[in-house]
């Protein structure tokens, strides 16, 4: 650890792909000295070439960025952001006053190397050819900006020009700047849809190679012919209850096939509700220990991108034999309370059940029938009185200090053919979102106690642990000069000051900031109970004691643990083994379950990203945005009609020349020289979006083709764009709408009169 003196004060840089041409291939001693000083100086030209890959916005923000996409969640904590996409100025003590913590390596103990996905330096491939087929030494950039130039022989140096593959290193040598490595795999051209989304399922460790024969012998030998058997499945003995008679329904996202839980309501002779939540009997097929369970421990959870999905079990399971479809017998998990006209829990039952679904709607649909007053059929009337219950259950939870945070969610609209996105817009949200959120949160709180109760030392359970105040150091300092302050002294202090923040000036200024408080959070973690004290068990932004996983065991494996642990809470005669007792095997799935859940979120904003820059390329947007980060060298900017994020940069492509704006530190904010520019979080920008429509192998920013962001107002000499080059903008696309106008018509011509059109 460096002295306080050199400790770091101002944010990050953002990763500007093209500074990455500069840096030489050099493979000396020499220069390996020159890079490695004994006291860091940024500074300096020489250290500042060698850093070039490394200087990343806390690790991310140098992308244009999104928010996950995965299907709406009932806890609301997948859209905590991991605050490493953010400038972290304060993770330990008294940073506020010293700056960060910050040191230099001085040994490595061992290397985590692994495979990573590549492509040629396209400044290697500009230089030539090669005048025979032996082999060549090329350098090859990772997808990993974290990782440096790989150094490989290969005789193939034309065709993998433009590609992306797979590279692994095998050594290092001290005279080398560069690991050395070997070429594992090609995938395929740079750019296209398919091998883009392997490059980000490889490159976020998700699995995605089809099952196994091993794992397809342990599904049920009917196939999809399967039928409940009242024997068989314990109904007879009275070991599942039969709750076919009662009319439950499932409100879901529209085209999710992989139903993981349904409702009912019924109003008791007391004045009270009988309330149910049922939640697919995965473990009736997925046995502990058998190749389908070992398949689903290790992928951990169901990966949702723009265009697919990547399953945790078998789609047979998934789809068909879990999923509680409507108008079918499933097996299922049974959650039932009795609640008071209030909302009160009087009392929770656990049961394993079966049940025949007799509706299974879309949120849409769930709404249009509480909204129409001529509907008043049995489904309809129980929807709506889960919808009175589920507000009354969500005021106490924010009465009690819950937050409501918020995150952008794209929603790609696909060609049907060739999946290409024709349409991006904003996810919507209705009331039936939160009545299902509300009764999932519920589900997953009873839960959690009863299975505490069974296992004390060995319970699966989820916490969400309360961010240091020094987290909201960046956003306390750009609040100031509007006059608000958040008060983060516990979860209901601060969503009671977020309530109060509000601009008249702006109606989006509210959401704006509670998106940024979202990233301030910690990240929500499985934890073995047995692992810490009852004190570090509760869920900060839920404002929950105690809780877990429990609603959705078709795409999560915490879920499929912790309804074994439940099974086992309830019946005497469960048998079970080492796995639910084992604080150390509770706790290494645990560990596996987080690594799996984090890279599921990054491969599903990953998956946002590169149809982000689809949808935008050949295409010039308008928008306006705000300020969501302030970097050394730009800022970051949300788009609020997209749910998009980039970065406009500050810098020339030389990091050796001065910045167009300087960080301002006591202001957090960049200034000009002059001091008459200014860029401050929360503020409204306008920027025009385009993607590099250079070819693909041009250079290195092409490689990584990305969504970049020009500022137009304010007009800032040197960085916004200038006047004549906004007006050809402009008339380019006007140029580019008239034609594709044009087109359109045309096309409409030859489809309502095919005969008059000839064989040429």
């Amino acid at each position: 650890i460096l002295p306080r003196s050199q400790w770091r004060k101002a944010p990050s840089a953002a990763l500007v792909d093209e500074d990455e041409d500069a840096v030489p291939d050099v493979d000396t001693k020499t220069e390996i000295t020159q890079a490695a000083p004994s006291v860091p100086d940024t500074d300096k030209t020489n250290e500042g070439r060698a850093r070039k890959r490394a200087r990343v916005a806390g690790g991310k923000l140098g992308n244009s960025s999104s928010a996950a996409t995965t299907e709406p969640t009932e806890d609301g904590e997948e859209g905590h952001e991991e605050l490493g996409e953010f400038v972290k100025p304060a993770d330990v003590e008294d940073d506020s006053v010293d700056g960060e913590p910050t040191g230099r390596v001085v040994g490595v103990i061992r290397r985590n190397w692994r495979s990573y996905c590549a492509f040629l330096d396209p400044n290697f491939a500009h230089k030539g050819t090669k005048a025979s087929n032996a082999p060549v030494s090329v350098s090859v950039l990772a997808m990993d900006r974290r990782i440096p130039k790989i150094k490989i022989r290969t005789r193939q140096v034309d065709v993998l020009s433009g590609q992306r593959f797979v590279v692994a290193i095998d050594s290092w040598p001290k005279e080398s700047r560069y690991p050395h490595g070997h070429f594992v795999r090609a995938l395929g051209d740079a750019g296209d849809k398919a091998t883009e989304t392997e490059v980000l399922l490889l490159e976020h460790d998700v699995p995605f190679q089809p099952f196994t024969k091993n794992v397809r012998a342990d599904l049920p030998p009917e196939g999809d012919k399967w039928l409940l058997d009242v024997d068989r499945d314990q109904i007879t003995s009275g070991k599942r209850r039969d709750l076919r008679h009662i009319d439950i329904c499932s409100i879901d996202p529209p085209g999710c096939t992989d139903i993981d839980d349904a409702l009912h309501a019924i109003r008791l002779p007391n004045g009270n509700f009988q309330v149910g939540v049922h939640i697919a009997d995965v473990t009736n097929f997925v046995k502990p220990n058998t190749a389908m369970d070992k398949e689903a421990a290790h992928r951990s959870t169901t990966v949702y991108l723009v265009d697919r999905r990547i399953d945790m079990l078998p789609e047979l399971l998934g789809t068909n034999l879990c999923s509680l479809m409507s108008n079918v017998d499933r097996l299922a998990f049974s959650c039932i309370w009795e609640l008071d006209q209030d909302a009160t829990i009087v009392n929770v039952t656990f049961h394993k059940s079966v049940i025949h679904s007799k509706a299974s709607l879309t949120y849409e649909e769930a709404q249009n029938r509480i909204d129409d007053p001529s509907l008043n059929d049995s489904i309809t009337n129980n929807i709506r009185d889960l919808n009175m219950l589920a507000k009354k259950l969500r005021k106490r939870r924010i009465d009690a200090g819950a937050l409501t945070l918020s995150s952008p969610e794209v929603r790609f609209r696909l060609e049907n053919d060739s999946q290409d996105p024709v349409d991006v817009e904003m996810k919507a949200l209705k009331e039936t979102n939160a009545l299902v959120e509300e009764f999932m949160l519920l589900a997953n709180t009873s839960v959690a106690a009863k299975i505490y109760e069974h296992f004390p030392d060995s319970a699966m359970l989820r916490r969400h642990p309360e961010p240091p105040a020094q987290n909201f150091d960046n956003l306390q300092h750009a609040l100031k000069p509007l006059d608000i302050q958040l008060e983060t002294g516990s979860s209901l202090a601060l969503a009671q000051s977020l309530d109060r923040a509000v601009l008249a000036s702006d109606p989006y200024f509210n959401n704006l900031l509670r998106i940024l408080t979202t990233r301030c959070m910690m990240q929500a973690q499985y934890f073995c109970s047995g692992s810490c004290t009852p004190e570090d068990f509760r869920h900060y932004g839920l404002a929950t004691a105690i809780y877990t996983h429990f609603t959705s065991p078709i795409r999560r494996y915490a879920d499929v643990m912790v309804h074994r642990l439940l099974h086992a809470s309830i019946d005497r005669d469960a048998v079970y083994g080492s796995e639910l007792t084992d604080k150390i095997k509770m706790n290494e799935q645990c560990d596996v379950l987080n690594h799996r859940h984090r890279m599921a979120q990054q491969a599903s904003r990953s998956s946002v990203e590169l149809y982000t820059n689809l949808f935008f390329k050949g295409k010039t947007v308008e928008e306006t945005g705000y300020v969501t980060q302030i970097l050394q060298n730009g800022f970051g900017v949300l788009i609020p009609s997209y749910g998009i994020e980039g970065v406009v940069y500050t810098a020339a492509r030389d990091a050796a020349a001065p910045s167009v704006l300087e960080y301002e530190q006591e202001a957090h904010a960049l200034v000009s020289p002059d001091k008459n520019s200014e860029i401050r979080l929360f503020q409204r920008v306008r920027v025009i979006l385009q993607v590099d429509d250079k070819p693909v192998s041009a250079n290195v920013s092409s490689m990584r083709r990305k969504l970049s962001l020009r500022l137009i107002e304010p007009m800032i000499a040197g960085l916004s764009i200038e006047a004549d080059e906004l007006k050809a903008l402009r008339a380019a696309k006007k140029t580019k709408a008239a034609n594709a106008d044009e087109d359109g018509k045309i096309v409409e011509l030859v489809a309502k009169h095919p005969e008059q059109i000839q064989t040429i």
